[in-house]
């Protein structure tokens, strides 16, 4: 019964950051920053594929993409390949039960005294501004869902060939290759489906892979960043679970 009782924590607590933050990035990406003057830097001025005037303007999704990924790894190696394509499913699908009932709170008729208010001095419409926050648009809905499950399946395949061959050792190997590969097709998949096939936008492939690129460079940098909180992360389900039952529970997530 301790056995279990453990076990089964840890996998709801793990469960729940995973499925929290994907959320959260979800709804605070509508925000788009600048990395450089975010950081004190001047904007970067970048050329690639004849696509100019290029910087690492990012979604403040970023912010919890990188939680999402070590929890991706290390449900992984504590529970294997089923539990992740359970949890990326259940995530998708309450990502667009969360998109389908802001839909509908956006339809909605305002109070007369919410809808006029003012903020920093300034007057704001309400009705608005929160039509233009959570109103995103269908294709880039629709991209990121896309993105976000073909980016886990890849992310947990890559990361159980590579500790086939590694084993035990090398948790930065897997983890942060694993995370490098799929955040490279999450980057491009996304921007593909909405902004190329949009006929809205209807980017170039140009654009299309100029973008994509850059934002890739950021998140290959955090990813590296990123590895010593994994190992930390590693270390303190190791102290609760205890070395038996961890190694237990690696072992038979290896198994699939």
């Amino acid at each position: 019964m301790t056995f279990k009782t453990k076990e089964s924590r840890l996998l709801l607590v793990l469960g729940s950051f995973f499925v929290a933050n994907a959320i959260l990035s979800e709804f605070i990406g509508v925000k788009l920053f600048s990395v450089e003057e975010t950081l004190g830097f001047s904007k970067f001025d970048i050329n690639l594929f004849g696509v100019p005037h290029l910087s690492f303007v990012m979604s403040a999704g970023v912010l919890t993409w990188p939680i999402i990924f070590i929890m991706t790894d290390i449900i992984n190696e504590y529970f294997g390949v089923q539990q992740v394509r359970f949890l990326s499913i259940l995530t998708s699908i309450l990502i667009a039960f969360a998109f389908l009932v802001v839909w509908g709170s956006m339809h909605l008729t305002a109070a007369d005294f919410w809808v006029h208010q003012t903020i920093n001095g300034e007057d704001v419409n309400m009705n608005n501004a929160f039509a233009g926050i959570f109103g995103q648009g269908m294709w880039i809905i629709v991209g990121s869902i896309t993105a976000f499950i073909i980016g886990q399946m890849v992310d947990v395949v890559i990361f159980h060939r590579i500790k086939k061959f590694t084993g035990d050792r090398s948790l930065w190997l897997r983890a942060t290759g694993s995370t490098l590969v799929s955040q490279f097709v999450d980057s491009f998949v996304v921007i593909f489906i909405a902004f190329y096939i949009n006929p809205q936008y209807h980017y170039s492939w140009q654009q299309v892979f100029a973008i994509g690129l850059v934002g890739y460079t950021y998140k290959f940098i955090v990813a590296i960043l990123m590895t010593p909180i994994l190992y930390l992360v590693h270390r303190i389900i190791d102290g609760y679970l205890g070395k038996d039952l961890a190694h237990k529970l690696m072992d038979e997530a290896a198994k699939g």
